[in-house]
């Protein structure tokens, strides 16, 4: 099944590719990635298992940011289905690893999970990876993953890098809890949507953005949200010119707009304030506000409930009091 697909061996990387992420053959990168693959294969006399699908992280930026067992698994499997066989090429040549690659990418996942399932229940062993860090964050992968889960319930995390996480940790807002929501629609009601939740969320919130569309995400944000809210835009994480700027919605909008990004972006929104309950002294001028207007007790009432989340109880008292 797998002659129909175009299967890619690493080759030898050029000085070029290793200068791109800060590595020559005049630091040593060389010699240090082959005793990192070479120390990966004594790990353990059996890296892998038969039938079983490995989710590997890899590495976002910096080609170093990739663990032992990674490079294990990545070395032993039968194959490595990648989001795009060129680009994991780089990483792979890096470490001398000559795994066979078949692609996996959204155009195309629908058409291989079968063909996947059929390789695995034939006792093949295949690792996934995207094309930078954590599989199936923003990345394809899902739909073969959750099929391999529901059929034969052998898949096998193997952590690694994350541009989310990186992100958070290194923003200075809280981290926990938190949530990732990865890109955001491009239009719509559904892009609207998101951003409402995200602007009311009670803690950090992780978005991905490309650098032409931050500066209106930014400013999108910032009228949903409010100006004030604090963020962290996160650029080219691990990577030589990586840059964390905090500040407001506002002031990171208008930075942007002036100054457009490049590389890989990251947005951290800050928690949504806390809501200040009402005092029964603002109650109470409100529902005198009411009666002015001509509302009666039933109606203040239920406003209460319905647009200051007043108890029940309390607001029926409240309602009726002369």
């Amino acid at each position: 099944m797998w002659a129909l697909y175009r299967v890619r061996r690493s080759k030898p990387s050029s000085r070029s590719t290793l200068a791109d992420h800060g590595l020559t053959d005049e630091t040593g990168a060389d010699s240090a990635a082959e005793a990192a693959a070479a120390a990966a294969a004594r790990m353990s006399p059996v890296a892998v298992e038969p039938g079983m699908l490995y989710v590997v992280s890899t590495p976002i930026g910096h080609l170093g940011d990739i663990s032992l067992r990674a490079l294990q698994v990545l070395q032993t499997v039968d194959r490595i289905l990648c989001e795009d066989t060129r680009h994991a090429h780089t990483l792979l040549a890096r470490y001398g690893i000559r795994t066979p690659t078949v692609a996996l990418h959204e155009h195309n996942e629908a058409r291989m999970v079968p063909l996947v399932l059929e390789q695995l229940r034939e006792g093949a062993s295949l690792a996934l990876i995207s094309d930078a860090g954590t599989p199936l964050v923003s990345d394809p992968g899902e739909r073969l993953v959750s099929a391999v889960a529901e059929a034969t319930g052998r898949v096998v995390p193997v952590p690694g890098a994350s541009a989310a996480l990186a992100a958070l940790v290194g923003s200075g807002l809280p981290a926990h809890p938190s949530s990732i929501l990865g890109f955001l629609p491009r239009k719509g009601k559904e892009r609207e949507a998101m951003l409402r939740w995200a602007s009311q969320c009670p803690h950090s919130v992780v978005l991905y953005e490309s650098p032409n569309r931050l500066a209106d995400t930014l400013t999108d944000l910032a009228e949903i949200a409010g100006a004030d809210r604090p963020v962290v835009v996160a650029r080219e994480l691990t990577k030589r010119f990586e840059e964390f700027r905090r500040g407001t919605l506002a002031t990171l909008a208008a930075y942007y707009s002036e100054s457009p990004p490049r590389g890989e972006i990251v947005i951290v929104l800050s928690a949504a304030p806390a809501a200040v309950a009402p005092t029964e002294d603002s109650l109470r001028d409100t529902v005198r506000a009411l009666r002015a207007d001509g509302l009666a007790p039933r109606a203040i009432m239920t406003l209460l409930m319905e647009r200051e989340g007043v108890a029940r109880n309390l607001a029926y008292r409240l309602a009726h009091d002369p």
